[in-house]
């Protein structure tokens, strides 16, 4: 998996760095088949915004999570991005094979 962070009017520090990568193992955890990372770190007056854009086999997977403070923005946008990926997961598994056995045998 190869991650980019990047920050616009914020440093992002080896602390911000090394925290959205722990919280991206959580991602790959559930889907194996993550190839690309970019993260968007920005901050606006008040407002702490965390995006990121995950491309998976055979997909874009995009969130986003806005906070007062940078590192609940990150927590929300993983929460989101897990969320999305398990539903992309899902779609992808052919649930209609287990009604074909259940027809056939029953």
């Amino acid at each position: 998996m190869q991650l980019s962070i990047s920050g616009h009017h914020v440093e992002v520090t080896d602390s911000l760095r090394g925290y959205v990568e722990t919280k991206i193992r959580k991602v790959e955890r559930h889907f194996d088949i993550v190839s690309d990372v970019h993260c968007i770190l920005t901050v606006e007056k008040l407002r702490h915004k965390a995006e990121a854009t995950v491309n998976v086999n055979g997909g874009t997977i995009y969130a986003d999570a806005t906070e007062e403070d940078m590192y609940a923005a990150i927590d929300g946008l993983i929460d989101k991005l897990d969320r999305r990926v398990r539903k992309y997961k899902e779609k992808l598994v052919d649930h209609h094979a287990r009604d074909s056995n259940k027809r056939q045998y029953g």
